[in-house]
């Protein structure tokens, strides 16, 4: 059996959530009402927000939004070095389970950089 690829899942994840947001429209609106309105106001620019964002996603244990995160801090010019910083700041506040996490976000950084070559 083989391991399902980062791009694929967030391509699944987004093909759920295209379903789920024509069943609950306006929940779907407020909800990406309030992701916009977060992440262009405040002094913090959007890379800032979505590095707390992944910190946040690897210690509340969510691969899908992990994914979401790196894929959005590779958009917004993040390095790898800086991923790794922020990953290490995620181990040190949630232990074990971060440090797998962790993995899984680097794992998916990689994966999306070598198809970003």
């Amino acid at each position: 059996m083989s391991e399902t690829l980062y791009a694929d899942k967030i391509s699944a994840m987004r093909k759920e959530l295209r379903a789920l947001n024509a069943l609950v429209p306006e929940a779907a609106k407020g909800f990406g009402a309030l992701s916009k309105g977060v992440k262009e106001n405040g002094p913090l620019g959007v890379k800032e927000k979505e590095f707390v964002a992944l910190g946040m996603s690897v210690i509340l244990r969510c691969e899908p939004c992990i994914n979401f995160h790196v894929e959005a801090l590779m958009k917004a010019g993040a390095s790898r070095e800086e991923l790794g910083d922020v990953l290490a700041m995620a181990i040190q506040m949630g232990g074990g389970p971060g440090l797998m996490y962790a993995g899984h976000a680097l794992a998916c950084w990689d994966e999306l950089a070598s198809k970003a070559a």
